[in-house]
């Protein structure tokens, strides 16, 4: 996959077989559009692209807005739309100047001008341009006048409710990382650095890692304990997450700590990638210390009844 941090760096690709949006999550519904896509390319010799924005719209238009949280990192997007096969991707800074585009400028100097578009694939209720004018409707006028072909994929439907980003989001905030993964058709994913905490865990035999650095525009699932898979160094573990204060322990900082299964080792400085596999419960308060790792015990095998 070729990548492009402007739509002016994209020049001489012959029959460019585009789609355009913030793809953020590159969900079920997103894979369909791809796939389409990958099936035009192929019936019409061409070539498929994927226009993006970064950052995201609504982060530059709502920027005191700070409730949008983002599936998916900008490394982690081009990951996935990397392995869907995607033959060239362009990453366009998106400002204010930029929104004001409208949409008939929109298609005219970039879906046409500038990317020789052949064939334009949109997902349902998709709108570009400024204010969000533009839809499939104008698409359909402009189309002939350019030359162009277009194309709606229709909503994608998973037990007859439509995917889209902001429900796996929904999905997230409410610690619900099954359903996110029903919709996302992969487990939500964290990653960070270890950095030290204040070593409690190690007290009760549950030593732990406590994640630090990472993307401020990365959403962190509901507090509670959940089961996961931990990547680190090409291999990857069991293991459980605590995301929540630590409220029996007296701590009054929101922290993510990770123990892994069958694991003794230095992990201060290394990133950690955490697949979120299923919620096991809310974060709960307990009597004393010795009542706590009971219930980790309880946790740690429903953890690995979960992850076999």
């Amino acid at each position: 996959m070729k990548i492009y941090h402007s739509i002016s760096d994209f020049k001489d690709v012959a029959r460019p077989i585009l789609t355009t949006g913030t793809f953020d999550g590159v969900h079920f519904g997103h894979k369909t559009i791809i796939n389409r896509l990958k099936e035009i390319a192929n019936e019409e010799n061409g070539e498929t692209v994927l226009l993006t924005f970064s950052p995201h719209p609504r982060m530059v238009l709502f920027p005191d807005d700070h409730q949008l949280q983002l599936i998916n990192t900008l490394d982690e997007k081009i990951s996935l739309l990397e392995k869907s096969g995607i033959d060239h991707l362009i990453i366009h800074p998106f400002t204010k100047a930029f929104s004001r585009t409208s949409s008939m400028n929109f298609v005219r100097d970039i879906i046409v001008n500038q990317i020789n578009t052949h064939k334009l694939v949109i997902g349902y209720n998709h709108h570009f341009g400024r204010n969000r004018e533009g839809s499939f409707e104008h698409l359909k006028e402009f189309s002939p006048l350019y030359g162009f072909g277009v194309e709606e994929i229709p909503a994608q439907l998973l037990n007859e409710v439509s995917v889209s980003s902001t429900k796996i989001r929904k999905a997230l905030l409410a610690g619900d990382v099954s359903k996110a993964f029903n919709y996302l058709g992969y487990h939500y994913q964290l990653e960070g650095t270890v950095v030290k905490g204040k070593e409690i865990g190690r007290t009760i035999d549950f030593p732990t890692a406590n994640l630090g650095s990472i993307d401020s525009t990365k959403l962190i699932p509901k507090d509670g304990v959940y089961a996961v898979k931990i990547s680190y160094e090409g291999k990857e573990f069991d293991g459980m997450m605590n995301i929540g204060k630590n409220p029996t322990l007296g701590i009054n900082e929101r922290s993510l700590e990770v123990h892994i299964f069958n694991f003794d080792g230095n992990l201060y400085g290394v990133r950690l990638k955490v697949n979120f596999v299923e919620r096991l419960r809310e974060e709960m308060t307990f009597e004393d210390v010795d009542s706590l790792k009971k219930q980790l015990l309880l946790d740690k095998q429903h953890a690995i009844q979960e992850l076999k």
